[in-house]
């Protein structure tokens, strides 16, 4: 295969069925052996871009954003944590937890995309917030997590308070939602196909091998 198979993953670190939709891609490509034959952008979206700095508390969220009892909610969680433990990724739901505002986690995503470590950073958002328990809102958290995938305090710093850096954000995030993007986790394939949800991995090796297929019946032809 000639060409790399560009895969943008357009997904919020606060939604639980971005990380078990990306465990189930990644799934299918090492099942295919693409590791190397795939490139990977995570694009961003915010599920909640008006959610105040305090954040919300998730259960009072859930119930005003979607109609959901506690016993929904519970019933959700459980059904997260069993999805998440199939692939080794632990959620430790709490009672106090917060939603909170992602739009300077997106920023740094951006940023890491540029020095090549932007899934590194994206693995230790969804861990940091969901098994760690920490407030990926706040900018000291986000700094102490990009360090740990290599990004320096400075590096972080420097990008959070670019308005280069967040007006690009702003608008990827307009352009994807203009383009019909309503759910996350939303993956495009080579910027021509598009499944949402977190699907199955069966799902994502079928598409991958119909883009192998067809990359190889073009060398060919």
């Amino acid at each position: 295969m000639t060409k790399k198979i560009k895969l943008d993953i357009i997904s919020d670190v606060v939604c639980p069925w971005c990380i078990i939709g990306y465990k189930h891609l990644e799934a299918a490509i090492v099942e295919l052996n693409l590791q190397e034959q795939v490139e990977i952008e995570w694009q961003p979206f915010e599920l909640n871009p008006d959610m105040p700095a305090e954040g919300e508390e998730l259960r009072a969220h859930v119930a005003r954003k979607y109609g959901s009892s506690k016993a929904d909610s519970d019933k959700a969680r459980d059904n997260i944590a069993q999805a998440g433990a199939e692939y080794g990724f632990k959620f430790n739901y709490f009672d106090d937890m917060k939603i909170v505002n992602t739009l300077d986690a997106h920023v740094l995503l951006d940023y890491a995309h540029q020095i090549g470590v932007q899934t590194e950073l994206k693995m230790r958002l969804f861990s940091a917030f969901f098994t760690e328990h920490k407030d990926v809102s706040k900018r000291d958290v986000l700094i102490k997590e990009a360090e740990a995938v290599g990004i320096t305090a400075e590096q972080s710093q420097m990008a959070l308070s670019d308005d280069e850096l967040i007006s690009r954000v702003k608008t990827l995030e307009a352009q994807w939602k203009k383009m019909g993007v309503s759910g996350v986790p939303t993956v495009i394939f080579n910027r021509t196909s598009a499944l949402t949800g977190a699907q199955p991995k069966e799902t994502f090796k079928q598409v991958l091998q119909e883009l192998l297929d067809q990359e190889e019946n073009s060398n060919t032809a």
